[in-house]
């Protein structure tokens, strides 16, 4: 299954609380945090509702 590098580039500060809940339970903490996660509908939904806070790129296993 292939995966995606999700980098966060922007603060979730001052951003609505729904959002902000999406940053954390994705495990991004600061800016320039990064996590792989499964690319997976439930995982490309989470990002999609915070597009404009995160980089998204596809990693090789």
């Amino acid at each position: 299954m292939a995966k995606i590098k999700i980098t966060l580039v922007h603060s979730a500060a001052h951003r609505l609380p729904a959002q902000r809940k999406i940053v954390k339970e994705l495990g991004l903490g600061r800016i320039s945090s990064s996590v792989i996660k499964p690319d997976n509908a439930a995982i490309r939904g989470a990002i999609f509702k915070i597009s404009h806070l995160v980089e998204i790129e596809e990693v090789q296993d």
